[in-house]
């Protein structure tokens, strides 16, 4: 029996792309589910055959159910759980603070996922997934538009992510570990505090020259980006699906530690548009630089075999090694080492507490920005440079009606009045492209801070509840629960994670106003410009009229 599926969002096919158009409500009957890549090819009620995104259809139950009842009869008598192990969670956590119990659920999820076919890595969506966010995007009409990626699209959910270590303070609070010089990130004491150790040459790259490539003998498209590194200056080459596999292992390495800057979002429909290649090409820089100038990152195995893996063998390796790192969430901590005396807990919370005031602030400020640049660019684009368009107009059928008196003497009035009207229709056009060259930078940058400041709650709440849990230390001694020695661990690990916050925070600030000095020079320079170029266009109408 055919299987069919009811179309949930109106779909339009990008031409020579082997895609079909859908309309939300219309009946396809599926030809192939196993297309990969979050699409399935089928066929409309008019004979016509493409393909549409998985998740942009509903497959009737029914249909479903007849085709698929044999395999899952069939399933069910091999299946086996996939409960995600628990976290440590309680007071009863500390009667046994090794994670041992968790062991044999990683190792099957390990070993599951090893022993997935290579091919997948090709398999999946450059678009398939919508990552969190917000993002600036332009209309028709030159205005801009907030989106949150909240968008319809095909989700791969990794074992890795199923099987996470998630993130419990406590897992590392109790941990006595020996820092392995290979992997030591040390803190140190700078001028404004705890700082990272930063590199003598900062590392930057340079993302170019897109190529649309294909797949799937022709039937799938795609673009490649060119990546060149200032550390070889050998170009690689990537797809949007690879800097999200990148964010994903940054997000799950150090998210626990300080943020990862959000992607640029996903987009199914326009992707092999000019426009949007520049538009993602230029997000996808910033991305990026941002990540270059983070020397933790900058400096992690993952985001080095990005940079400069050799071939795709060198590539699927290192991609193996960074989906299998032990050290993720707040196992991180382990590896850093302030070169610091170790804080009280008091002062800890403090610390903490400052930070989480400041970014709380920053990002309700950051909101407003997006709001009225928002604002003032529709305004540039819609009212105002119409309300400009009906001043021209209404000088220029003055100039008109004018031409009609007979009288010998007025025709240098009328010329000006008609060069009046150009003028102020110029000046239309002149603002409703102004906010692309100095608002659209000032909006990126902020959409930018609004993704890192919306990483710090969650950061913070590792933070605060591993405080909670170090308050609660001489009740657990009361209580046998944990030894003197346990207690100090704590105090010390907390300490850790206190100076890697101060380290982060102080990362923070160096580049918001590295950020912000940049960004707002450059606005103000441009908008002297525009002033400028409208003062000498409006000198210029002035100087045609006669001076009696």
């Amino acid at each position: 029996m055919a299987v069919k599926a009811q179309v949930l969002y109106s779909f339009t096919a990008e031409p020579g792309n082997n895609e079909l158009s859908v309309q939300e409500g219309e009946t396809l009957t599926l030809l192939n589910q196993s297309v990969g890549g979050g699409w399935i090819e089928a066929q409309n009620s008019r004979g016509q055959t493409g393909l549409v995104p998985e998740d942009y259809i509903q497959i009737n139950s029914r249909s479903a159910a007849s085709s698929t009842g044999s395999f899952n009869d069939a399933y069910s008598a091999t299946s086996y759980s996939t409960t995600a192990p628990q976290g440590v969670n309680g007071s009863d956590a500390w009667e046994a603070h090794s994670t041992e119990n968790c062991d044999s659920t990683q190792q099957q999820a390990l070993a599951y996922q090893g022993s997935i076919d290579d091919d997948e890595w090709d398999d999946e969506s450059d678009d398939g997934k919508s990552t969190g966010g917000y993002t600036w995007s332009q209309s028709e009409e030159g205005g801009g538009t907030m989106q949150r990626g909240t968008g319809h699209h095909t989700m791969k959910i990794s074992l890795n992510k199923v099987f996470s270590k998630t993130p419990n303070p406590e897992v590392f609070l109790l941990t006595k570990h020996m820092v392995k010089e290979n992997d030591r990130l040390p803190i140190y004491m700078g001028e404004v505090g705890p700082v990272w150790l930063y590199p003598q040459t900062q590392l930057d790259c340079v993302v170019a020259d897109p190529k649309k490539g294909t797949k799937m003998y022709g039937l799938k498209s795609y673009i490649e980006y060119q990546i060149t590194p200032n550390s070889t200056n050998r170009p690689v080459n990537h797809r949007y699906k690879h800097f999200d596999w990148l964010y994903e292992r940054l997000m799950e390495k150090f998210g626990c530690a300080f943020p990862i800057p959000c992607l640029p979002d996903k987009q199914v429909t326009g992707r092999f548009e000019d426009e949007f290649i520049k538009m993602r090409m230029e997000r996808l820089q910033g991305w990026m630089s941002r990540l270059c100038r983070h020397p933790v990152v900058a400096n992690s195995e993952v985001f080095q075999l990005f940079l400069t893996y050799t071939d795709e063998k060198d590539w699927k390796i290192g991609k193996r090694k960074a989906e299998k790192d032990e050290t993720v969430g707040v196992m991180v901590f382990t590896t850093m080492d302030p070169e610091i005396r170790e804080l009280d807990p008091t002062e800890v919370e403090q610390k903490c507490e400052t930070f989480s005031r400041f970014t709380r602030s920053m990002d309700d400020r950051v909101k407003d920005l997006l709001s009225v640049g928002h604002l003032h660019w529709k305004r540039c684009t819609g009212p105002l440079q119409k309300e400009y368009q009906r001043i021209g107009k209404a000088f220029q059928n003055l100039s008109s009606v004018f031409n009609t008196s007979g009288y010998q003497g007025e025709a240098t009035l009328t010329e000006a009045l008609t060069a009046t009207g150009k003028t102020y229709e110029e000046i239309a056009e002149i603002c409703a492209g102004q906010p692309k060259k100095d608002l659209h930078f000032l909006m990126e940058t902020n959409s930018e801070y609004k993704g890192l400041l919306g990483c710090f709650p969650d950061i913070i709440g590792v933070h605060k509840a591993a405080i909670e849990k170090v308050k609660e230390a001489d009740r657990l001694v009361a209580m046998n629960k944990i030894g003197p020695q346990d207690k100090h661990t704590m105090a010390k690990n907390l300490s850790t994670m206190s100076y890697a916050l101060q380290a982060e925070m102080n990362h923070f600030h160096s580049n918001r106003i590295y950020d912000y000095n940049r960004v707002m020079q450059l606005y103000l320079q441009e908008q002297v410009q525009f002033y400028e170029t409208i003062v000498g266009k409006l000198k210029q109408a002035l100087s045609q009229y006669t001076t009696f």
